[in-house]
């Protein structure tokens, strides 16, 4: 499989890294400013970008909108026991935007990084929702 880049805009990296590889075992790639990091988990490169003046992704449009963190779309993470993921999150502190939800191809939790992104935690039930197929 191909690395896959998603750009989340974070309201602030450095707490982005601290949620990203102290709860989910992402990896910092590079981190030369402030307002830019890359990390990696797998075949995800995840790149965080805060509002910026200086250019770079997280730069205003020309037409004003300024990006910002939020939304709905999502990139998953498998686990293999959401269950206990769920409570060592919580324990934490991370926001959980929803219970566990049964799907019909698996469990499925949405937690929130320190911005507000969502962020899905997937456990399959079925053989062929999984990353890996057995």
């Amino acid at each position: 499989m191909a690395t896959v880049s998603v750009r989340y805009i974070v309201n602030d990296v450095e707490e982005a890294m601290s949620f990203y590889c102290g709860h989910l075992g992402f990896v910092e790639q590079m981190h030369p400013a402030v307002t830019f990091a890359m990390l990696s988990r797998g075949d995800l490169r995840l790149v965080l970008s805060a509002p910026s003046s200086e250019g770079g992704g997280g730069q205003q449009l020309p037409d004003g909108r300024r990006p910002e963190p939020g939304g709905w779309n999502r990139f998953l993470v498998e686990v293999d026991d959401l269950d206990g993921c769920a409570a060592a999150l919580r324990e934490a502190g991370v926001r959980l935007r929803s219970p566990i939800i049964e799907g019909v191809g698996g469990r499925q939790l949405i937690v929130e990084d320190p911005s507000g992104n969502p962020v899905e935690l997937f456990s399959p039930t079925r053989a062929e929702a999984r990353l890996e197929p057995s």
